[in-house]
């Protein structure tokens, strides 16, 4: 099952108490993936199509609590894809049809079709919910967070898409649209905002999927760098001690460890022997022992030492 999938699932299982909220998430499957027609006896019949069987039972099981409209889901095959079906829930009733029609919004009272205009039923932030979840579920998809963060729905038209805008804009969520072959999309990519719209939606399961997927990425790029991190840091060392081992022997070559300090030969003995081993367990090795401070600065004197004995050896 996709992600888009599970995440309708979760919003069709989602039936609000208040009539107010149903009739705007009904409002929405309409708007977004339904339709309207009157035939030559002015009998009218309001339909939504869609890929998404959930979604076509969420509509009839709104119908009912909502108006008490008794309506069938039917699945017809696509031409192009056998494997695929269209579910249809159609309201043929005429008194039934302009009663849903009326309540939504998208008749008058004089039974005259209005612009696609809602914001009378989505006055309140819950009604804006119901809305946006039924736009979802006629027309959204999101990606799977494992892979990236993308929540888009299509809209048929501009207006359509900017009353989704201004929706999300309300929860202070930013959207952007892309007109995108005569369509218009409204899309999310940021997680933060996905996250945001899941939980406008409702989708506390999606939701916390999308967190958990979010923190999981997050602490496997921290493993990632802390790892590339203690790998520089070895690679910093191994380099290091090659190339004082290659000093300690230019200058036992040329004119041998008796030519450094006491301390300095005893220091320099060790560390050729110990080509792998750290500062600290080279100052454990001393007699007495010392520090990594200690250490280090005693091994920089012979870098520079060394360092000394080749530009007099260039020098002749």
């Amino acid at each position: 099952m996709s992600f888009t999938s599970k995440v309708k699932t979760e919003l069709a299982d989602r039936i609000s108490n208040a009539k107010h909220c149903r009739v705007a998430e009904i409002a929405a499957l309409i708007s977004m993936c339904g339709s309207v027609s009157i035939d030559e006896n002015d009998k009218y019949t309001v339909s939504i199509h869609t890929d998404t069987e959930v979604t076509a039972k969420k509509f009839r099981e709104l119908l009912w609590r909502t108006f008490h409209i008794d309506t069938d889901v039917k699945g017809k095959d696509k031409q192009l894809s056998h494997s695929k079906k269209t579910y249809i829930v159609e309201i043929n009733n005429n008194k039934d049809a302009l009663l849903v029609l009326n309540e939504t919004r998208i008749m008058n009272n004089q039974n005259e079709m209005m612009n696609i205009n809602k914001n009378e039923i989505i006055k309140r932030d819950c009604c804006k919910r119901a809305y946006l979840r039924g736009a979802f579920l006629a027309a959204g998809s999101i990606s799977n967070p494992k892979k990236s963060y993308h929540f888009e729905i299509n809209c048929t038209n501009e207006n359509k898409a900017n009353q989704i805008v201004d929706i999300l804009k309300s929860f202070d969520v930013d959207a952007k649209t892309l007109d995108r072959k005569n369509k218009f999309i409204v899309y999310l990519k940021d997680s933060e905002k996905v996250v945001d719209a899941l939980n406008i939606m409702e989708a506390p399961i999606a939701l916390l999927e999308v967190e958990t997927v979010k923190i999981d990425k997050q602490m496997s790029n921290k493993i990632n760098r802390q790892m590339n991190c203690d790998q520089a840091n070895i690679n910093k060392t191994v380099n290091a001690s090659r190339r004082m081992v290659e000093d300690i022997n230019y200058i036992e070559k040329e004119v041998g460890l008796s030519y450094l300090p006491e301390k300095l030969q005893q220091i320099a003995r060790i560390r050729v022997e110990n080509p792998d081993a750290s500062l600290q367990d080279i100052g454990d090795m001393m007699v007495p022992p010392l520090g990594k401070s200690g250490v280090n600065h005693r091994l920089r004197k012979i870098s520079d030492i060394a360092e000394e004995l080749r530009a007099e050896g260039r020098s002749k």
